[in-house]
């Protein structure tokens, strides 16, 4: 059983800069695509980005296209997402997630294991 969790969230002002971090147990990280979502207060789960089990491809929503990096240290069992250029819209509680399966996808309900969130919370 595979286990994930956040960390790297807080309060931090428009213009600022975060990177989350989700550390993965019970499986080895590098055999699964990885994504990051969000939950912000009254809307629905939506997808943030995506890589491929080598780290070799990444895919973003148009949202954060250009502001954040998604990236792996599969020595470390570990997925990063540097967010950068904060706006308040980007306030959501943020998932990681695993997908079995060979590879990423945008699609929430394709993903088998989530870990609890980190907040986000950008201050104007």
């Amino acid at each position: 059983q595979v286990q994930l969790v956040e960390s790297g969230g807080g309060l931090v002002q428009a213009g600022g800069s975060l990177r989350l971090s989700c550390a993965a147990s019970g499986g080895t990280l590098s055999t699964y695509p990885m994504g990051w979502f969000r939950q912000a207060p009254g809307k629905e789960r939506e997808f943030v980005a995506a890589i491929s089990r080598s780290g070799a491809s990444a895919y973003y929503a148009d949202s954060v296209k250009g502001r954040f990096t998604i990236s792996r240290d599969n020595a470390k069992n570990t997925v990063y997402l540097q967010m950068n250029s904060l706006n308040l819209e980007d306030t959501a509680v943020y998932l990681c997630a695993v997908r079995r399966s060979n590879s990423p996808s945008q699609n929430i309900e394709s993903y088998d294991y989530w870990g609890q969130g980190t907040q986000v919370t950008v201050s104007s």
